[in-house]
């Protein structure tokens, strides 16, 4: 339904695109627009996500703080990003952190627009 305002979201993947039409089918154009307003706020992008792992070399568990996993964050911090081991993985699976954080983010932005009298 209203496709090529998904492909304005910077460095979208194929399955969040997938996602995105699945979860906004059967809502209006202006609830697209506004949905698509509260989510690009919220979501991040993979390559975002692979920096933040860099950078998580360096200062441990930051890319767990950035997409709201406080507890693992702290675990990595303390633990050197579980002996820089956790840190590998999440530089391996850095668009699968990004999309499950998305994921949720659908689901929270979907919530306010159906809760909100966005008109």
């Amino acid at each position: 339904m209203f496709d090529s305002q998904f492909m304005a979201l910077p460095g979208i993947t194929p399955q969040e695109y997938s996602y995105l039409q699945t979860a906004t089918n059967g809502l209006t154009e202006q609830q697209v627009r506004t949905f698509l307003m509260i989510y690009s706020g919220k979501r991040k992008n993979p390559s975002d996500m692979l920096l933040f792992a860099i950078i998580g070399f360096f200062v441990p568990g930051l890319q767990r703080f950035i997409i709201g996993q406080i507890g693992m964050g702290i675990l990595y911090f303390l633990t050197l990003g579980l002996c820089y081991i956790g840190t590998i993985i999440d530089l391996v699976n850095h668009k699968e952190l990004a999309f499950e954080h998305n994921q949720r983010m659908v689901f929270e932005s979907l919530q306010m627009v159906r809760m909100g009298n966005f008109s």
